[in-house]
């Protein structure tokens, strides 16, 4: 007889809160299936009926860890508000959810961080995700006039280069102290309002009558 749904979430969920209890007492690389399945009293081939491959368990750890952050990103771009507020808020809300969980648990935070490293191709689904939302954000802003003459996929790219000290965990942990709301409301400001293409330069001739 098939194992009911509700028994194998139930044992999913058991088996990642044991992976999550081994990466915060050990860190993330040095943990086997094989120790996984030990830690939930189970064999390491009935461990693998539920996740076929670390990866696959990764990836289910990874889905726990985005789904908050993808419900703000999601209710954020079809939010009834200015566009102006909806890209501070884009990175804020989401900041506030890594600097609760860093403040809770340093250590797992950062056992998080290696496990997502380690499984980079895993979690760059979600990565791209943000980025796809940024970018609607960004389409917005663009529409109402901001950031003349770049294209968005560039805008994208130089956003996120900005924005890595309020949204990229690894760097955050670092320099938690210093990503601030009030920083980061700076910061926006100035992308919005400083960011755009280069003014053409100005010919020679035009250079010699400034220079007089």
């Amino acid at each position: 007889m098939p194992r009911p749904e509700t028994d194998i979430a139930a044992t999913r969920t058991r088996i990642m809160d044991a992976a999550e209890h081994i990466i915060q007492e050990r860190g993330s690389i040095s943990f086997t299936m094989t120790d996984l399945a030990t830690a939930v009293g189970m064999s390491p081939s009935n461990l693998y009926r539920f996740f076929e491959s670390k990866d696959a368990l990764a990836e289910a750890m990874a889905g726990e860890w985005f789904a908050e952050l993808e419900i703000i990103m999601e209710e954020l771009v079809s939010a009834d508000m200015p566009v102006e507020e909806k890209l501070f808020q884009f990175f804020a809300k989401r900041l506030a959810v890594k600097r609760a969980r860093f403040e809770d648990d340093p250590g797992l935070f950062q056992s998080y961080m290696e496990l997502g490293e380690e499984h980079f191709e895993v979690i760059k689904g979600y990565v791209d995700l943000a980025d796809h939302y940024m970018a609607m954000i960004l389409a917005e802003a663009m529409e109402k006039g901001y950031f003349k003459g770049l294209e968005l996929d560039s805008l994208v790219s130089l956003v996120n280069t900005m924005m890595q000290p309020f949204c990229n965990p690894m760097l955050m942990m670092e320099m938690m102290h210093l990503a601030t709301e009030t920083r980061l409301r700076i910061v926006i400001n100035t992308i919005l309002n400083g960011l755009q293409a280069e003014t053409t330069q100005p010919s020679s001739r035009q250079e010699m009558h400034i220079a007089r």
